[in-house]
């Protein structure tokens, strides 16, 4: 049986000029060598996307986007859609807890958007997580249903193989003032529980092949640990791919955890 593939997902956020994130993707560039069972993915803003488009090695990485409109073309000022950038990306985050909370993106939204990025060739990334409050009154798994049913509602039997799932726990997110890392047990718990939701949604042969990343103050510390945990392919990270040591530290993580295997 072939080992799976793992996923390293850098969301940059709202950091780094055009200028900025070419150089940064020089110094990646130099360090992180093209690797067949590692993907590793950046996701510049919007502004840097044209740019890096130009000048990334596609076998070493690979573009995502961190938001879009869910039309394909219109009168909507301001917005891009995914057939616009869809020439630069193969990947697009969906459902950030970010999207979600600032921006007051509804299940309906995300849903969409999902839809729009599979028509348009692309990968979304459903990010899922609940809130510190839902985990206190011991909604977690609630949580996790919700999100899951809301965010693949528009995702066919035929189309669900081309989603990833990351699970970010919004209270373990590094921006959060509040966060603590998550247990490897919370995690553990959580995949499982995404997987038995998938399965009831779309059966169980889907829901054992489904990636499933984890994000939420993810450090070169934290990485390989995280890495270890049964279900986990992958991780999302924030803060720590903003510095090139730390994050080219937890791609060589990933690159040795699947030589172990």
């Amino acid at each position: 049986m072939m080992a799976r593939k793992t996923y390293i997902i850098a969301n940059w956020k709202m950091n780094f000029t055009p200028g900025e994130a070419s150089l940064y993707l020089h110094r990646l560039a130099d360090k992180i060598p093209a690797m067949r069972n590692v993907q590793v993915v950046l996701a510049p803003s919007l502004i840097s996307l044209q740019t890096l488009s130009l000048q990334i090695n596609r076998r070493q990485f690979k573009l995502a986007a961190q938001n879009f409109y869910w039309r394909d073309y219109g009168a909507y000022t301001g917005e891009v859609s995914v057939s616009q950038i869809r020439g630069f990306v193969d990947y697009a985050i969906v459902g950030h807890s970010e999207r979600r909370y600032v921006f007051n993106e509804s299940d309906k939204d995300i849903a969409q958007k999902v839809a729009a990025a599979i028509r348009n060739g692309l990968t979304p990334v459903l990010c899922i997580g609940e809130t510190a409050t839902e985990r206190r009154n011991g909604e977690t798994n609630s949580a996790i249903y919700s999100q899951l049913l809301g965010g693949l509602s528009e995702v066919s039997e035929e189309d669900i193989n081309k989603v990833i799932i990351a699970y970010e726990p919004v209270w373990a997110i590094s921006s959060n003032k509040n966060a603590r890392p998550a247990n490897p047990s919370d995690i553990a718990e959580a995949q499982r529980v995404i997987r038995h939701q998938i399965a009831k949604l779309y059966g169980e042969a889907v829901a054992l092949d489904i990636p499933i990343l984890y994000g939420g103050s993810v450090s070169k510390d934290t990485a390989a640990g995280y890495l270890d945990i049964a279900g986990i392919d992958g991780l999302l990270i924030g803060g720590a791919s903003l510095i090139a040591d730390s994050f080219c530290a937890i791609v060589e993580s990933a690159k040795g955890k699947y030589n172990e295997r």
